[in-house]
C-alpha cells in the first residue's frame, strides 16, 4: 500500500479512537441584576440564558477550570450572569459512577446540569472559599455515566464581589481533578454517524489503492 495512504489510515484510526486530554471549557457572561433568588434549576437555566441575549454578552474559552474569576476573564466583578459549558468524552474503560463538584461565587444562587438534566441547584448566596467542607456552598452530584459525549453546564448570578470558581470531576478509579484541556479525558467518543463516515472513507481509500496497484495494460 502507498505510504501516504497508510499514514492517512493510521491518522484516521487515531482520531476515531478519541484524543486524550482535550475537554473544552467555554464561559459566557452578560451584565445582569436578577430580581432575587430563583425557585429551581430550570428557572436558573432559563434566566441565565435570557440574560446572555443582552448587548453585554461575552464569551471565552479557558484551558483550566481552576480558580477562575469573572474579573480575570471579562473584567468587572459585580452584577453578572455566568454560564460555563464543559464538554468531555467518557471511554468504555471509564464508564461507571462519576462524581462532579463545582465551587462557585453566586450571590443569587445557581444550578448544575449534565446533558440538560438538572443535577443540583442552590437558591441562596453561594461563596466557595477554596474548600469543600460546606455542601451548601458548592454544587455536588454523583452520576452513572456511560461511554459517549457529555456536557456539564453551570448557571448562576452574582451580585457583588466576584470570587474564584472551580469545577472538578472524579472518574470511577480516579481522584478529584479540575477540568482542563489536559485532564486525560477523551476529546470525543465518535457517534454512529462518525463511524459511518470513517468506513466510507476507508472504502474510498481502498478503492484508490486497488486502482493505483493495478498493472497497466500494454498495447500491442
Amino acid at each position: 500500500m502507498n505510504k501516504k495512504i497508510s499514514w492517512m489510515l493510521a491518522a484516521a484510526s487515531m482520531a476515531l479512537a478519541g484524543n486524550v486530554g482535550a475537554s473544552t471549557i467555554v464561559i459566557e457572561s452578560a451584565s445582569a441584576t436578577p430580581s432575587g433568588i430563583l425557585a429551581d434549576a430550570a428557572a436558573y437555566r432559563s434566566a441565565v440564558n435570557g440574560a446572555l441575549q443582552g448587548a453585554t454578552y461575552a464569551k471565552t474559552s479557558v484551558d483550566s477550570y481552576n480558580n477562575i474569576t469573572h474579573a480575570s476573564l471579562f473584567g468587572g466583578g459585580s452584577n453578572f450572569a455566568l454560564k460555563s459549558t464543559i464538554s468531555f468524552g467518557v471511554s468504555e474503560a471509564n464508564a461507571g459512577v462519576w462524581q462532579f463538584r463545582a465551587g462557585v461565587d453566586f450571590g443569587y444562587g445557581g444550578a448544575l446540569f449534565l446533558n440538560d438534566v438538572a443535577l443540583d441547584s442552590k437558591s441562596h448566596d453561594m461563596w466557595w472559599d477554596g474548600q469543600y467542607a460546606n455542601p451548601s456552598q458548592y454544587f455536588n452530584a454523583t452520576v452513572n455515566l456511560g461511554a459517549g459525549n457529555h456536557t456539564l453546564t453551570i448557571y448562576g448570578f452574582e451580585g457583588c464581589c466576584d470570587g474564584a470558581q472551580q469545577a472538578q470531576f472524579m472518574a470511577p478509579t480516579g481522584t478529584f481533578t479540575s477540568f482542563s484541556t489536559s485532564d486525560n479525558l477523551v476529546s470525543a467518543v465518535p457517534e454512529p454517524e462518525t463511524y459511518a463516515m470513517f468506513l466510507t472513507g476507508m472504502a474510498m481509500l481502498g478503492f484508490m489503492t486497488r486502482r493505483r496497484d493495478r498493472p497497466a495494460k500494454i498495447s500491442a
